[in-house]
């Protein structure tokens, strides 16, 4: 079977405390995005009933940083396998196309989808609930991409709200110029706090009202340290962008476009692409 993990973007991230078991609390609006991943799950041939059931796991297109048995798609069966050791060994082949890295979401959402796949495949009938709590256990993220609609999201990011944010008829321009925030780095630039205005109660107002009001919080810090992520922004509301922010920790920046885009110049070694929002 094939299942195609899509990105996200955060409308809004505000670090709000450190916690006691070493995250941090945080809102943020998350928003998925159709850049795609394309992920085939398979039965390993041959191997149905082996006592020592494995995953084969290959990966194509983008670049896929660290080791095999990093890679959250490999976590995720692991995972199933500890708590269900019926289940087969599997073929499993990963295409990237969303960027490592980038505050977009690409592994965690892999990694949700692999839990999705294997659930699927071996007729484990899991809840929605049991695997939201699985995500959890692969990162922070990864919960999202279980119910993979816009959502407020409070705690590390697993408490989610459904909710609505009509960006019908938008062009959402996403650019990411490759430069690599170290994730530990960028947390620890940062001064927690509750924001003056939830994101859940800015994004209900008009678009054009959220260039002053929804924030994230990494942006100031992350461009002081890369000022080419700051000029990129800048020239997005040049260009004409409605709204434009930093997703996540960085460094890809999304803009959202009632007008036709103009030609941005964007460098060819920057990741580019332009989505119709519907």
């Amino acid at each position: 079977m094939v299942h195609f993990p899509n990105c996200k973007i955060n409308l809004g991230l505000n670090i709000i405390r450190k916690r006691n078991d070493g995250f941090h609390d945080l809102e943020t609006v998350f928003y998925p995005v159709h850049l795609r991943d394309a992920l085939e799950t398979l039965p390993q041939p041959g191997e149905k009933n082996t006592t020592s059931p494995a995953i084969h796991f290959t990966a194509s297109g983008l670049p896929v940083a660290g080791s095999v048995d990093s890679n959250l798609c490999v976590k995720a069966y692991h995972l199933l396998l500890k708590d269900y050791p019926a289940i087969g060994s599997v073929r499993m082949h990963l295409h990237k196309t969303i960027p490592m890295g980038a505050g977009l979401g690409g592994g965690s959402a892999d990694g949700a989808f692999a839990l999705k796949a294997l659930d699927q495949l071996f007729h484990l009938n899991l809840t929605e609930q049991q695997l939201i709590a699985y995500a959890l256990q692969l990162g922070s993220d990864c919960p999202f991409f279980i119910i993979n609609k816009p959502c407020f999201a409070t705690g590390r990011g697993e408490v989610m709200q459904p909710v609505t944010v009509d960006l019908k008829g938008y062009t959402l321009v996403i650019i990411n110029p490759g430069i690599h925030v170290n994730t530990g780095q960028a947390f620890s630039l940062i001064t927690p706090q509750q924001p003056p205005v939830s994101a859940l109660d800015i994004i209900q107002q008009p678009v054009n009202t959220w260039r002053n009001a929804l924030t994230n919080d990494f942006e100031a810090p992350v461009m002081q340290l890369y000022p080419e992520i700051a000029h990129i922004k800048n020239r997005l509301y040049e260009a004409g962008a409605v709204y434009a922010s930093m997703t996540g920790t960085g460094s890809t920046l999304f803009a959202l476009f009632q007008t036709q885009v103009p030609d941005l110049s964007i460098p060819s070694s920057y990741f580019f692409t332009e989505l119709q929002l519907s």
